[in-house]
């Protein structure tokens, strides 16, 4: 039964048009929080809108995508850019169920598909 919901649950939550509006939300929510708590430059790098100068707390690890947003202190590097656009591409392939998936995939960035398939040396996991 889990098995048929599944299926049919995953190519609804993936179509095309709810996985965008899922990134656009959660777009949204990464600019207020990084426009909220931001004390750095914003930019925009490849599509990507970067807040630096975020207090440690607001963020996990050494910096945090959410949608087209990435949130750091000072962890912003073109190498690391390009590692978070991947995670951006994730975010717009997923949508809002991107975060489930990441979690399911493990905190262990070694063995996480989403953190190898950005790249764990441009992660600096490496």
């Amino acid at each position: 039964m889990r098995r048929l919901v599944v299926a049919i649950a995953r190519p609804i939550l993936l179509a095309p048009p709810l996985a965008a509006a899922g990134y656009l939300y959660a777009t949204l929510v990464g600019v207020v929080w990084g426009a909220v708590l931001s004390t750095g430059r914003i930019r925009r790098v490849d599509g990507l809108f970067v807040f630096t100068g975020m207090p440690p707390w607001s963020f996990s690890r050494g910096g945090s995508c959410i949608g087209g947003v990435y949130l750091t202190d000072t962890n912003a590097s073109p190498t690391v850019l390009e590692h978070e656009a991947i995670h951006r591409l994730q975010w717009k392939k997923y949508g809002l169920t991107f975060p489930l998936a990441y979690f399911l995939a493990g905190r262990d960035p070694l063995k996480n598909r989403f953190e190898i398939e950005a790249g764990l040396e441009k992660g600096g996991y490496r």
